[in-house]
């Protein structure tokens, strides 16, 4: 079993970062080989927070639908709803990252302005 949605984001996350790890780059794909289609494909491939925040909520859409027509005696039903709940908190972290990425962005606006009424260009 595998929790697609949690290594399309690990490489989405990666793309976004430019973090280069190959090993784990190469153990998302291989994890993720046969599932890169959909919200999964898309947030492999992202680019931005923004582009990860809406396919990851794609992907949950997909992952709730198929919790809601997973027989609950099926043995993948317990481990699927856990994927849920993981990628939920995924999603959490992903959106403090944003915010804080637009906090630091205030930030440094604040501090430019008051560089400007500290030192007054004449």
């Amino acid at each position: 079993m595998s929790c697609y949605e949690i290594e399309a984001l690990k490489l989405g996350l990666m793309n976004v970062l430019g973090t280069e790890d190959p090993h784990a780059r190469e153990h998302a794909e291989k994890d993720l080989e046969g599932h890169l289609e959909g919200p999964i494909g898309a947030l492999a491939e992202a680019q931005t927070l923004a582009d990860i925040e809406r396919h990851l909520d794609a992907a949950l859409v997909d992952l709730e639908e198929e919790i809601a027509t997973m027989d609950t005696d099926n043995p993948e039903y317990d481990y699927t709803r856990g994927r849920l709940l993981a990628v939920r908190d995924a999603e959490r972290a992903v959106h403090r990252l944003s915010a804080q990425g637009e906090s630091i962005l205030d930030g440094l606006g604040d501090a430019h302005d008051l560089l400007h009424e500290t030192f007054p260009e004449e």
